[in-house]
């Protein structure tokens, strides 16, 4: 018996390598569709690569086709929030029309699972934290409101194809490389808070902006939910699992439920790297909200899911081998 198929929609990215890593490493065979524009050919460690585009009906019938897939996991889009901001319809052409072209591609070629990679940003500014996945989805920038038009495309598919079902995971704030120092994330201008202070203590930027130090949060900074790259990557498998079983769909929450400031985060780099690099503040940036952390109880109940690396100096000594390999390169 051969390896089961399973195409990866982004899998050049830096979550979608290391979910390719995991399908290799659990007895899939990992089928990437990249267009490349965001990722690395080179971050791909197992499986078989197309380089081509998502809304491109032709190439994706035929891979489906000739690997017989019948689960897909899609990532391939933008995710900085700011950029959404200021240029609205590359995200919504790339987030959504492309989301869309690919599931009415899947259903026309019989994918039977599908896993979606959604976001918190859905939520916008959360009445209560922790957000559940039944909290009111309220986004405040185009970035959450392409993520959420696609979830609604796939809630009412599911609903008019009984043999189509998915998981759409709301990621929280993913962080953290591969603990073999292989794989990480690598952005031409990232955005992300641990990636960008750790390029300040390496000496790449002057010094660290904190957008915003007037929230009503417990120093003033914006707080969020930090979750090892590693522990998402096992809830796209577990999501794999449920749907073979279960053939039912759910959205699910993936955060460990609790919040480190944008200053403590700050220390925390400070105290692994050993470096007292320099920090600006600077006002609130559009589209960011004071506070964003997950109710994941339910992820772990209907999935199982259980997370090995909820440390957030685990998650920052792991980026920071990636970033000093990155440098030396």
């Amino acid at each position: 018996m051969g390896k089961e198929n399973v195409l990866v929609t982004g899998g050049a990215g830096y979550i979608g390598s290391h979910i390719v890593r995991d399908l290799g490493e659990n007895g899939y065979n990992p089928v990437i569709v990249d267009n490349l524009s965001m990722g690395n050919k080179d971050y791909i460690l197992c499986g078989d690569f197309v380089e081509g585009d998502i809304e491109d009906d032709e190439l994706l019938s035929r891979v489906i086709s000739e690997y017989n897939i019948k689960s897909v996991i899609h990532f391939a889009a933008f995710i900085q929030v700011e950029e959404s901001v200021s240029d609205p319809l590359k995200y919504y052409y790339n987030n959504s029309v492309k989301s869309f072209k690919l599931i009415r591609n899947c259903v026309k070629c019989g994918i039977e699972n599908f896993v979606f990679s959604s976001t918190a940003a859905v939520y916008g500014m959360p009445d209560v934290i922790p957000a559940t996945e039944f909290s009111p989805l309220k986004p405040i920038n185009p970035y959450g409101n392409s993520k959420l038009f696609t979830e609604m495309v796939l809630k009412d598919t599911a609903d008019a194809n009984e043999n189509f079902n998915y998981i759409a995971l709301r990621y929280f704030n993913v962080a953290g490389s591969d603990k073999k120092v292989r794989i990480g994330q690598n952005y031409k201008k990232p955005t992300h808070l641990i990636t960008l202070a750790l390029r300040a203590a390496l000496g790449e930027n002057p010094s660290l902006k904190v957008f915003g130090t007037d929230y009503d949060t417990a120093d003033g900074t914006a707080v969020r939910d930090y979750i090892h790259v590693d522990d998402l990557s096992k809830a796209h498998l577990l999501s794999l699992d449920f749907l073979k079983e279960r053939k039912d769909s759910r959205i699910l929450n993936c955060g460990y439920g609790k919040g480190s400031s944008v200053r403590e985060v700050i220390e925390a780099v400070k105290k692994i790297t050993g470096i007292n690099f320099n920090v600006e503040d600077a006002p609130r940036r559009a589209g960011d909200a004071p506070e964003l952390t997950a109710d994941s109880s339910r992820i772990r109940e209907e999935l199982n899911w259980v997370p090995e690396s909820d440390d957030l100096e685990l998650i920052i000594k792991n980026a920071w081998d990636w970033e000093k390999k990155l440098k030396e390169k």
